[in-house]
């Protein structure tokens, strides 16, 4: 039988190999119904791709007689993760990698400001440099002084939007007008998480279009995509994440490029490139097999018009349901070179849905109530 650190050593039955076993990993707790349901049947179809079995959930007791493939609920910080497992690389997970948990969040798409007071272990202002065209004005702080600074210098030419750094579908964020709210804020904040995953200061734009682009390899098919989000009113009237639309093409970022998307389009995949290649190559041990980036585009108070990478995924996402039936339309057709995909989350009593869904939850969810989550893939060119 294989233990876990071995299971490198054969991965895909698509490549001839010895066919595994997917199993997802829990790294983050206190996941909601619709989450953990989604995750399974996510990960099921990844099983299919892949020509696995799927085991569900890792048992670390376990002795599993064939290699392992995980499908994690959130991007794996080096540290605590068991050297026993065998994650090495991209071929052995749906996600990604970091050396420490920040390099995970939003903290890091933008620099320190100067003389801050606090820089954590494994910084790279190698990285910030890199992204620093491609990401909009704005510093990231570890400590409240470090913040406070920042946030007066962005206030000096308009309101300033303060993200917590693992907020996820626009929450944990804020926008300041002036030193009271920006003090307000900043005081409101977990001395611990601060100094541990720091805090966003950052340009706002006024009602900004966030374009998606993404990149996704699963054993030896890659694909990279551009699209949109869409918003959606949940069960208490908020909005809140709907769903993305995407154009997905099999090859990388140049094969991307060659599409009529438009120069704003363009911009925004261009600008994820250059986001990705310097992330794998700033973050020493870092890996990724699913990588999403959001792009705003947009104007400010001064009427500038801005487009900027706002943050990275290295997990499983809201997306993931469009990508992996893109992942699926090209593995049974060798020939096709491009598809548009999609995902929608809908809250209420369940829809009329069409009879070409892929479903992925329906149901009462435990926290937000009624919600239905489906795929569905079109032939790129429809509307």
């Amino acid at each position: 039988m294989y233990p876990a650190n071995m299971r490198s050593m054969t991965t895909m039955q698509a490549t001839g190999n010895t066919a595994g076993i997917v199993v997802v990993y829990p790294c983050r707790s206190g996941l909601s119904n619709h989450e953990a349901a989604t995750q399974n049947a996510l990960a099921k179809k990844l099983a299919g791709l892949r020509g696995d079995e799927f085991a569900g959930a890792y048992d670390a007791s376990a002795r599993y007689d064939r290699p392992l493939y995980f499908v994690p609920n959130d991007t794996l910080v080096q540290a605590d993760v068991s050297d026993a497992l065998g994650i090495t690389g991209e071929d052995d997970l749906f996600g990604g990698m970091v050396p420490h948990a920040f390099v995970a969040t939003k903290t890091i798409t933008h620099g320190l400001p100067q003389g801050a007071t606090r820089i954590p272990e494994g910084w790279s202002s190698e990285f910030c440099r890199r992204v620093r065209d491609v990401v909009l004005p704005g510093y990231s702080a570890f400590a409240r002084r470090d913040a406070l600074e920042a946030g007066l210098k962005l206030l000096e030419r308009g309101p300033v939007r303060v993200k917590k750094p693992g907020g996820i579908g626009g929450l944990g964020q804020s926008v300041v007008t002036n030193r009271e709210q920006l003090e307000s804020e900043l005081e409101s904040l977990d001395g611990e998480e601060l100094s541990r995953i720091g805090i966003v200061l950052e340009r706002n734009l006024a009602k900004p279009d966030t374009r998606s682009v993404g990149q996704v390899r699963v054993g030896n098919m890659l694909v990279t995509y551009c699209g949109t989000q869409r918003l959606t009113r949940n069960n208490k009237g908020s909005e809140v994440y709907g769903g993305s639309d995407l154009i997905v093409v099999r090859g990388g970022f140049d094969t991307l490029l060659q599409l009529p998307l438009g120069q704003q389009v363009h911009i925004a995949i261009s600008q994820a490139r250059t986001y990705h290649s310097a992330a794998m190559a700033c973050f020493a041990g870092m890996f990724a097999s699913r990588c999403n980036y959001d792009i705003a585009q947009g104007v400010d108070e001064e009427g500038q018009w801005y487009s900027g990478v706002l943050e990275q995924s290295w997990r499983i996402g809201g997306a993931s349901g469009a990508e992996i039936a893109a992942l699926e339309a090209f593995r049974d057709d060798p020939s096709l070179p491009v598809v548009r995909a999609t995902t929608t989350e809908i809250y209420g009593d369940p829809p009329s849905l069409p009879p070409d869904a892929t479903v992925y939850f329906q149901g009462t969810d435990d926290r937000v109530g009624p919600l239905t989550k489906f795929a569905r893939l079109e032939e790129y060119g429809n509307t």
